[in-house]
């Protein structure tokens, strides 16, 4: 990946409905050497998929927390369902497995603090393998989804 695939990555991660030739003309390149790259992004998997940032809050999600996940054992069979399992939970925007304790940290967005605690008790503490949950809510955002560095 050189400069000029980076410019291209930076261009999109501000704009994503780009056409071409705007890209092409922000990052000071033809349309087909620009388009060219960037399909070679996208093969190679450096673009992994294209989307809209939607307000949580248009949603009904107004309430988020994060929550700190303890588990019981950490063999392969039961990281292997719990993380299977995480996935399957619409409400979890993101999970990521952590060196050391906690082992993972789960970003969950609900409409309530109602319903984020019933999200909390029939299907968080639920989980294969669950040993302890841990929660914070979320007060303010502060910076989200920032654009990769280049």
């Amino acid at each position: 990946m050189d400069a000029m695939d980076r410019k291209i990555l930076t261009e999109l991660q501000l704009d994503g409905r780009l056409t071409v030739t705007e890209l092409a003309a922000r990052v000071r390149l033809s349309v087909s050497p620009c388009h060219r790259r960037l399909r070679d992004l996208e093969r190679d998997g450096a673009i992994r998929g294209y989307r809209a940032v939607v307000d949580p809050a248009a949603l009904g999600l107004n309430f988020e927390a994060l929550v700190f996940v303890t588990m019981r054992l950490e063999d392969a069979d039961t990281v292997s369902a719990f993380e299977e399992a995480v996935a399957a939970v619409p409400h979890v925007l993101q999970a990521q497995r952590l060196f050391g304790d906690p082992d993972y940290l789960l970003r969950v967005a609900a409409t309530d603090l109602t319903a984020f605690q019933q999200l909390y008790d029939q299907q968080l503490a639920r989980l294969p393998g669950v040993q302890r949950l841990n929660s914070t809510l979320v007060m303010k955002h502060i910076v989200d989804d920032r654009p990769l560095p280049g």
